[in-house]
């Protein structure tokens, strides 16, 4: 069984054939996905797009959210956490972190209404007992900073792209690190060189469909600007994306599925609770197409 441990299917590319997107991916082994929740407006319809697909679900305020969230999202994020808190579904507190890419985010008083909502997520993550599922985007040292004095339940370092040091850090503090599309690329040496060297126990994988498109559904500024359209990734990819870490890796996909299933349940513990009452499969997966 795969498990695309950070999947936006309540995105509204998925409106039209959400249901028969999710049944594809399915049929190519991907037993579970984790809905990460991105503002505190999408709590309840991540929650009821989860539980209707057989899924797990995060619930936070990503940080490009940060410039229109309250205080008051915060109260709805804690009691959204308090009443779901026996949901076999809710898996994790996430989307959340910090963005260091958004250059309207970085202004000294953006970047700290970002460390606030960041702080207090975490603080949200520890007391109610659950792992966080963050956004790493030229951010790793603010966010590892963060960890050491609020450290949560551990939990998942979304589309890892830090260095090896940076890595290891997120790994000494409870977390494993995602890995998608962008390992697909010829040119993402780094990433590429991580997710080939790093402990294979360090390693989740994931799709952030619809975006981060792989290689192969990739298009470019100039195919763009003459009228076609990017790609959608779906989870559906996911065991291609996970044929591109296996080859780099030198093991087997069956290997790479029962590492990297085993690795996320580690991390966001109730997976493996919610697998079994689901009566998902464990092994064999179908192989890449």
């Amino acid at each position: 069984m795969w498990i695309d441990t950070h999947c936006h299917l309540d995105a509204p590319e998925f409106e039209a054939d959400r249901a028969q997107v999710r049944a594809r991916a399915r049929a190519a082994g991907v037993g579970l996905c984790v809905w990460p929740a991105v503002q505190a407006a999408d709590f309840e319809r991540v929650r009821a797009g989860a539980r209707e697909h057989g899924d797990a679900y995060a619930l936070g305020i990503h940080p490009l959210y940060t410039p229109h969230a309250t205080p008051d999202d915060l109260t709805r994020l804690d009691q959204a956490l308090t009443q779901w808190r026996d949901d076999p579904h809710l898996v994790a507190v996430g989307e959340v972190g910090l963005d260091g890419f958004v250059q309207s985010l970085l202004t000294p008083q953006a970047w700290e209404r970002q460390v606030f909502f960041y702080r207090e997520q975490l603080r949200l993550a520890r007391r109610h007992g659950l792992p966080v599922i963050l956004h790493v985007r030229k951010s790793a040292d603010a966010l590892l900073k963060g960890l050491r004095e609020i450290a949560p339940c551990g939990g998942m370092a979304h589309a890892f792209n830090g260095s090896l040091e940076q890595a290891k850090a997120f790994v000494s503090a409870g977390f494993a690190l995602g890995f998608g599309g962008t390992l697909s690329y010829d040119k993402a040496l780094q990433i590429r060189r991580l997710a080939s060297e790093l402990p294979l126990d360090a390693l989740v994988l994931e799709t952030d469909a619809p975006d981060i498109p792989p290689q192969w559904l990739y298009v470019t500024a100039e195919q763009r600007a003459a009228g076609q359209a990017q790609g959608r990734n779906t989870p559906e990819e996911l065991p291609r994306i996970a044929q591109t870490l296996a080859t780099l890796r030198g093991i087997s996909p069956a290997a790479l599925a029962t590492a990297t299933t085993r690795n996320a349940q580690r991390v966001l513990p109730r997976l493996a609770a919610l697998a079994q009452s689901l009566a998902l499969p464990q092994s064999p997966v179908p192989e890449a197409s």
